[in-house]
């Protein structure tokens, strides 16, 4: 549904000359139809120039962005201005910002009509799509209110029904929830996903916080410095060792307590979360494990957890009891012993390499 390739956006200083900074890096993006995509980094990651150039309110360096099997890059045309080719497939994108950007002269209703008045639709029509995307939002009762009797909650469920106005397909989010509260975050987070359901909708969700990760996301990306760093499915992520989206997602921490201990990061999904696999696994083998640390939570609607644990002796003395976490169908990422591994394998190697001077020399 969303698609960008080689997408790259450079700023340059106008008092400044030859200063440029580059916000996108060669950018390639893929959002499926009907996901929640998630796009997490820190500030000046990029993430604000990304979802810009994906409604091409900035107009990328270079790249090129498609939504909904269009090309709007090559729609763009050179001017400053959208031409009507544009504008026409902007329709299908929707847009809620940060700091709602309502209109405090306009009632509730009128905020929500204003993209169909720029459309050129009648009265009547405009009110009746408006009432039924206010029930939809939780906001019926509301439409003759003004933004400034509203709390932050109810400006971002009237920023969302103004951006559905138009029937999109795609719904863009930027940092739509980093103003509000934990609770009204999360109901808006909840309302994202419904609309997500009922209408089938594609959204993309630009976001610094994991827990709206953690929430909505069925997918999620890595943004750091202007690239992309790290992607997939949320569950892919937390299957692949060494993820950085997956370690912040579920972040556990504990020390070996010496160091002939191995630390092992486990990570349960679906059945395998409510498995009491680590008892079993000290029955069976007859050994104290240590639990340094753990976290679980529904993400996609799926229960997840990590738990970090300690086992007795050196990796190579667990190769069996590790063997048997691995066949129960969770992913383990070695914490401790896969340095000591590293480095036992690079003095190894060392080793041979001195070994096998002499016998060259020898030979000449």
């Amino acid at each position: 549904m969303i698609t960008t390739t080689g997408l790259t956006k450079v700023y340059r200083a106008h008092r400044a000359r030859g200063h440029e900074i580059t916000a996108l890096d060669g950018v390639d993006l893929h959002v499926r139809e009907g996901e929640v995509y998630g796009v997490i980094g820190q500030s000046g990651a990029g993430k604000s120039s990304l979802i810009r150039c994906v409604n091409l309110l900035e107009r990328p360096t270079a790249g090129t962005v498609t939504v909904a099997g269009q090309d709007l890059t090559a729609l763009a045309g050179r001017g400053p201005r959208a031409g009507r080719e544009l504008r026409k497939a902007r329709s299908n994108i929707g847009m809620i910002f940060q700091h709602f950007n309502l209109l405090s002269s306009r009632t509730v209703q009128d905020n929500v009509e204003l993209p169909l008045e720029i459309l050129g639709k009648s009265g009547k029509e405009r009110s009746r799509k408006a009432l039924e995307l206010l029930d939809l939002v939780g906001l019926t009762d509301k439409a003759k209110a003004y933004p400034a009797q509203l709390s932050g909650g109810q400006k971002q469920r009237v920023g969302i029904a103004r951006a559905l106005a138009g029937d999109p397909k795609v719904l863009l989010s930027d940092e739509a929830t980093s103003a509000l509260d934990p609770e009204t975050t999360r109901s808006i987070l909840h309302l994202l996903r419904d609309l997500n359901r009922q209408l089938g909708l594609t959204v993309l969700l630009i976001t610094h916080e994991m827990d709206v990760v953690k929430t909505v996301c069925d997918s999620a990306a890595l943004m750091e410095n202007g690239r992309i760093v790290e992607s997939g499915t949320v569950t892919e992520l937390l299957a692949t060792p060494g993820s950085e989206l997956a370690a912040a997602l579920f972040p556990v921490s504990g020390d070996a307590s010496a160091d002939d201990r191995t630390v092992v990061d486990v990570t349960f999904q679906g059945d395998a979360a409510t498995q009491p696999v680590i008892s079993q696994l000290a029955r069976t083998y007859n050994i104290d494990i240590s639990i340094l640390g753990a976290a679980m939570d529904t993400v996609a609607g799926k229960q997840v957890g990590r738990m970090r644990i300690e086992l007795p002796g050196r990796y190579e003395e667990n190769v069996v009891p590790i063997g048997f976490l691995r066949e129960r169908g969770l992913q383990l990422d070695l914490v401790e012993a896969a340095a000591d591994t590293a480095a036992a394998d690079t003095a190894a190697a060392d080793k041979a390499a001195q070994a096998s001077v002499p016998a060259k020399e020898g030979a000449k």
